[in-house]
């Protein structure tokens, strides 16, 4: 994809970039002095790293190159994939933020774990530890398969030496620096890939001529369905509506960050605030997609290479040598946040409630040692599975499945029962799991199953608490 000497020049940037990183990590090391510093940092975050930190999670790699790649196979219809994530995200800001933000300020929350177990009991905390190490452990897997794929394109190395690297360089700035150094490098990172696809499509849209020239090249090639937005169907709608979109509600990773704001009006302006830049970036992406199809005339045999195919062909190579830094500021930025976040329960839900000795000093020392964990398991899934995708979809589905219905429950009705939560969280998460080990029968994705029997096991107990006399409810 590019000569000797352009991977050359693209190397040295890279290098630069990733010392940087483990600077800019090295440096929050000295700055975390304590347990909710590495994990919350400090709880005292302010607005501009908030807004970026949620973009920055909000657009990861999957999105930049997937989205891109689904709108240059499928047209502007493909904008419901940051559309779906969007209007759940409203609906958590309007209906759960404040919530979510009280419960966890009032109890010095940590994980989604430490929310079940205050409304359900503590054996609710293994169910939610499985839902959600499930999923961030495949998702931070991908992002160490993200980061070896590019250099793979790139610069030519194997996939396993991409791995290994991406390991190590996620591995080492996460362990130093926690979510302080998360959320801050994420306001670099952010920004940065904010900038980047914003400054790629107006590059695109003035070297097609306009959207009147961009209409007539549609026409003439018979792609006037690529520039409709409504191109995709109900049951695409369910699918991104019911995992990527359902998701937003049990992110961890998302509720970690509504804690570690300093302040509820903190939290609520970089929310819609990042929420609309992540937004709009997920919408120039699709569009750049749409638009190499209709006029770049790429004919690219896997739609996955497009975002190389465009830079290439529209930018000269110091400008092609900054966008394959954003690319990797992208993946960055999604990938360590969700590491912290998988590492967190971790620390929280399975080491600390057997600790002896609480200090700041050793829990501190086991939320790094916890990064260490995460980071070996996640390296082990990169290595050894063949499909990381299929493994994170499973584990969405069992944490949509497990939590979802429980969770908002909760956040609503404080008295919900126990019982009823504890067994919705473990029967939806077991179909969704036995569904998938089935093959997917009726071709039903695991949350179309999931999910439902979830909510009627979740309405069922709660009836059936309701009317159980005092007596019984006490027992």
């Amino acid at each position: 994809m590019f000569d000797a000497t352009e991977r050359w020049i693209l190397g040295v940037v890279v290098a630069v970039c990733f010392l940087l990183l483990i600077g800019y990590a090295a440096y929050f090391y000295r700055l975390t002095k304590t347990y909710a510093d590495y994990n919350l940092a400090g709880r005292s975050a302010s607005l501009f790293p908030m807004i970026l930190t949620i973009v920055g999670t909000a657009i990861g790699g999957s999105v930049l190159l997937g989205a891109m790649s689904q709108g240059y196979v499928g047209g502007l219809g493909q904008i419901w994939l940051p559309g779906s994530f969007t209007v759940t995200s409203i609906l958590l800001a309007v209906f759960f933020l404040r919530r979510i933000r009280e419960v966890g300020e009032q109890h010095d929350m940590v994980s989604i774990a430490d929310f079940t177990a205050l409304r359900f009991g503590d054996r609710a905390r293994i169910p939610t530890i499985v839902s959600i190490l499930c999923a961030y452990c495949a998702i931070t897997g991908m992002q160490f398969v993200a980061i070896a794929s590019i250099l793979h394109l790139v610069f030519g190395l194997s996939v396993t030496a991409g791995i290994l690297i991406a390991w190590l360089l996620l591995t080492l700035k996460t362990y130093l620096g926690g979510l302080k150094a998360v959320i801050w490098s994420d306001a670099v990172l952010g920004t940065l890939q904010t900038v980047a696809v914003i400054v790629l499509l107006a590059v695109v849209y003035l070297r097609l001529g306009g959207w009147g020239e961009i209409e007539r090249l549609a026409a003439a090639g018979g792609q006037r369905d690529m520039l409709q937005f409504g191109g995709i169907t109900l049951q695409e709608l369910a699918v991104l509506f019911l995992t990527i979109g359902a998701y937003q509600f049990v992110r961890q990773d998302l509720w970690q960050r509504i804690w570690a704001a300093k302040s509820l009006a903190t939290i609520r302006w970089a929310y819609w605030i990042g929420l609309t830049v992540a937004f709009l970036t997920g919408a120039v992406v699709v569009v750049l997609g749409a638009l190499a199809a209709i006029g770049l005339d790429l004919d690219l045999a896997d739609p996955g290479l497009v975002y190389y195919a465009i830079i290439q062909e529209v930018l000269p190579l110091p400008l092609v040598a900054l966008m394959i830094v954003a690319l990797l500021s992208t993946v960055i930025s999604c990938a360590d946040s969700f590491f912290i976040a998988g590492a967190s329960s971790i620390a929280n839900d399975i080491i600390r409630p057997r600790l002896k000795r609480t200090d700041e000093r050793t829990l501190l020392r086991y939320s790094r040692l916890s990064v260490v964990l995460m980071s070996l398991i996640a390296l082990a899934l990169a290595l050894y599975l063949p499909n990381l995708v299929q493994m994170w979809i499973l584990g969405s589905a069992m944490l949509v499945s497990g939590l979802l219905a429980p969770v908002l429950a909760a956040l609503i009705w404080p008295r919900l029962s126990p019982r009823a939560g504890l067994a919705s969280m473990w029967i939806g998460l077991l179909t969704a799991l036995l569904w998938q080990v089935a093959g997917q029968p009726l071709g039903w994705h695991p949350v179309f199953v999931g999910l439902p029997v979830s909510i009627l096991v979740l309405a069922a107990g709660s009836l059936i608490a309701a009317r159980a006399p005092a007596s019984a409810r006490a027992a």
